[in-house]
């Protein structure tokens, strides 16, 4: 099946420049608004606290059950709404630990049932979470997908360069400096903005450029998805991690899928300059990238409008996701091989061949003075 005709040229190569000016100001508009937030807004897995979801059977505010919280002197809570606004259900997040989480359901029923009235309110869920263990949490949360990264860079490098030894070496380096780091009581988020820094600069010295762009591209997507739910106000916790693990591999996959036939047809081509090979590598795989990433967003999306409140984050960051992924793919990754010449590719191979036949090419059609003089002296 083919939604893309056969022989379809978009000069994807050739927009290069608009692409890497929308991703930046989606890039800067995500991290100034982390930034003015104070970094992302964690929910309860990460942040610590105590979480209750509570449903009322008739419309009420987050005030009126501020006030009826008073008895259990938890006034400082955060309030919002659950889901549909017709649905009456609200989070209430208290910030510190309860210590006596025993009973805290009908502690808290029965006082808002002072203020509502018996048998007003149903109190569905409460879960807490220790400071100590939250921030356990969102560390590993940042080491799997700093790790995750880190491996498929491994992986590109080794497929597509051969060159398994020094990325591994590279990569185990890495690896080893932030573990030891973080023996010695290093901030995680900074240390690993730093190690993710160190290991682009690497892979760029040492011309790993499959892998360069592979990586650049799923910074790209997990920035964009992050700046995204923090534009929206939403919380960050392991369901949102999940979600960000699952995109970084459907878009590594979709950008290994261009980078196979990229290579492919820099072994059958003989005068085509890396762009060109680039644009049609793309464009033979149009087809398929649009077929998968349409399929697993009619997935999604009925997950998004109907799966509830529970899921709904975890499917707006797979949308995001899979859309953000498919474009880094096609207008992140593949341009980004532009910065160095194919090593044995046919562009070089080209550029010799015209050399040498230059002189030959520049007398096309002239007979040398010195094969004229030969005649004239035979005669």
């Amino acid at each position: 099946m083919e939604l893309i005709k056969p022989g379809t040229k978009i000069n994807f190569v050739g927009f290069r420049r608009y692409a890497y000016a929308f991703s930046l100001i989606l890039i800067l508009i995500g991290v100034i608004s982390l930034i003015a937030k104070g970094g992302p807004r964690y929910g309860v897995d990460f942040a610590g606290g105590t979480l209750i979801q509570v449903k009322f059977k008739a419309p009420t505010t987050p005030e009126a059950i501020r006030e009826g919280m008073k008895a259990l002197d938890m006034t400082e809570a955060t309030i919002q709404t659950f889901g549909a606004a017709d649905q009456n259900e609200f989070l209430i997040r208290i910030h510190q630990e309860i210590e006596k989480l025993e009973g805290l359901s009908q502690r808290v029923q029965k006082s808002l049932e002072e203020k509502f009235g018996p048998g007003k309110l149903e109190v569905r869920r409460v879960e807490t979470v220790g400071p100590k263990v939250g921030q356990d949490l969102r560390q590993k949360a940042l080491l799997a997908i700093f790790y995750s990264l880190l491996f498929l860079a491994v992986y590109i490098s080794g497929r597509f360069e051969q060159k398994w030894i020094m990325s591994g070496i590279v990569a185990g380096a890495i690896m080893i400096t932030a573990y030891a780091a973080t023996l010695l009581g290093a901030g995680l988020g900074w240390l690993i903005l730093v190690a993710g820094v160190i290991t682009l600069i690497v892979w760029f010295v040492f011309k790993l450029k499959y892998a360069l762009g592979a990586i650049v591209a799923l910074i790209h997507d997990v920035t964009i998805t992050l700046g995204v739910f923090s534009l929206l106000n939403k919380e960050i916790d392991l369901t949102i991690v999940a979600a960000l693990l699952t995109i970084i591999g459907y878009s590594m996959n979709d950008t290994i899928i261009v980078f196979d036939r990229i290579r492919e047809t820099l072994r059958k081509t003989k005068k085509t300059s890396f762009d060109q090979v680039i644009n049609a590598s793309i464009n033979e795989t149009l087809s398929r990238t649009v077929i998968t990433s349409g399929v697993t967003m009619l997935a999604v999306l009925p997950l998004y409008i109907l799966g509830g409140p529970v899921i709904s984050d975890f499917s707006l960051a797979m949308m995001v996701g899979i859309f953000v992924g498919t474009y880094s793919s096609i207008y992140v990754a593949s341009p980004i091989l532009l910065i160095w010449p194919p090593e044995t590719g046919k562009e070089t191979a080209s550029i010799m061949v015209k050399q040498l036949f230059k002189p030959a090419v520049k007398n096309q059609g002239k007979v040398p003075a010195k094969a004229v003089a030969r005649g004239k002296k035979k005669t």
